[in-house]
């Protein structure tokens, strides 16, 4: 009953990591894609002043409630159940470590521009930004995935 409610957790911390990646799905990567330089610069600083205060949160309770879902079913590692969480907290460390080797320090280098001064190739940063992203995108979305089949298939 105690892995029910963990799970359950889990499933709602990850569906707020998620959320992100689907709402750049939805409409955040277009109209970023079609902002021009001053735009895009304060946006991103915006969005990134606010997921810098409470998404690290977020990720740390996602990351510690998935890591605790794994400990507590693997004393039956056939299990459904413990295989998708371990798919899940996989995926939820890779798009971690994407966005500290890649979209983080782009966060940086974008946030010490200003509205008068930036590169030229300003648009390439933003497309690697969003290559970087693409691949988080892939990785929480199959953890968020992988972590629902769990819910609803691991307890015959």
């Amino acid at each position: 009953m105690q892995n029910k409610y963990l799970l359950l957790f889990t499933l709602i911390t990850y569906s707020v990591v998620v959320s992100q990646s689907f709402m750049y799905i939805l409409a955040l990567k277009d109209v970023q894609l079609n902002l021009g330089a001053n735009a895009y610069i304060e946006l991103r600083k915006l969005i990134d002043l606010n997921m810098n205060g409470l998404f690290k949160y977020v990720m740390y309770v996602a990351l510690f409630s998935s890591i605790l879902l794994v400990i507590s079913t693997i004393k039956n590692p056939g299990s459904v159940v413990f295989i998708t969480s371990a798919i899940a907290l996989v995926a939820l460390i890779i798009d971690v470590v994407i966005a500290l080797k890649g979209n983080i320090p782009l966060n940086n280098l974008i946030s010490t521009w200003s509205a008068d001064k930036y590169p030229d190739d300003w648009e390439t940063v933003r497309k690697q930004w969003f290559a970087f992203f693409q691949y988080r995108q892939i990785a929480n979305i199959i953890g968020f995935i992988s972590l629902a089949i769990g819910a609803v298939f691991g307890n015959k």
